[in-house]
């Protein structure tokens, strides 16, 4: 006789009989409660932007991060789980060190995102000495960055799992957000196109209005490798373009994932 689904996913290493792994779809349902994350690839560099949730008046916007830095040619946005995504960060910032000590060369994207990913991946992992994690990270990451292959994208998810994307798109109103983009990307796009695509598809999927305290921009590129947008680039960018400019009339499609606990800031 089968066992219930409720117990199925009690244990991280067991398969339903539907060949799910449940601890796995919780995560990813985790990361439906983020907040969105876009990013999108082209011959001239690699951009990065998120949407950033202000609940509060009293909080101030420059502390929440959703952009770091890993190192100078190499950034990430996530979406999910902020504390999960800090260890997994920490994580592919000292293999980013540790292998240019060693090496003296800089890591590439691909090579960090398997650093990472190996961490993502000891969910299922089981040892006597009590060092197993207890549950999969709760978090899908972005990393952008420009190595001797030229600009990257990956996208890692809680099963460990990175693939290289020419645009992709996480967090709560990701479904939305992939299929405008995949609508708008072409491999001849401009990053003065693709800054202006992220921030307008960005601006369909949140619930507040586009403005400079609610998203963060990151451009990677050969000259400035690293580069966060400030404020009042952010101001100009959105006063320039008509189409971050304008109120929506139309009332937005529900892109965004309806789950108990949405309102939770901490998987913002």
């Amino acid at each position: 006789m089968f066992l219930t689904r409720s117990e199925y996913d009690r244990g991280v290493n067991t398969f339903s009989p539907e060949g799910r792994l449940l601890q796995l779809e919780y995560a990813n349902q985790a990361i439906k409660l983020g907040c969105t994350a876009i990013g999108i690839s082209t011959s001239e560099g690699v951009v990065l932007a998120v949407e950033k949730r202000v609940t509060s008046p009293l909080m101030e916007p420059t502390t929440i991060e959703k952009i770091v830095e890993i190192d100078k040619h190499i950034g990430c946005a996530s979406s999910g789980f902020m504390a999960d995504s800090r260890t997994l960060i920490d994580r592919a910032r000292v293999e980013c060190q540790n292998h240019w000590f060693i090496y003296n060369e800089k890591m590439t994207v691909e090579s960090a995102a398997q650093a990472v990913s190996n961490l993502a991946i000891q969910f299922g992992d089981s040892d006597d000495d009590g060092s197993a994690m207890s549950r999969p990270f709760g978090v899908a990451i972005l990393f952008a960055g420009i190595d001797e292959h030229g600009p990257q994208l990956f996208h890692m998810d809680p099963s460990g799992t990175f693939v290289q994307f020419d645009a992709m798109a996480i967090g709560s109103g990701s479904e939305g957000a992939q299929q405008s983009l995949q609508e708008v990307y072409h491999k001849s796009m401009t990053l003065k196109e693709a800054i202006t695509s992220v921030l307008t598809i960005l601006k369909q999927v949140m619930e507040e209005k586009l403005s400079d305290t609610n998203i963060e921009v990151m451009t990677m590129t050969p000259g400035k490798m690293f580069y966060m947008f400030t404020k009042e680039e952010l101001q100009e960018i959105i006063k320039n373009q008509p189409s971050l400019k304008e109120e929506q009339s139309k009332p937005k499609s529900d892109n965004r994932a309806v789950l108990p606990g949405a309102a939770s800031t901490s998987s913002a």
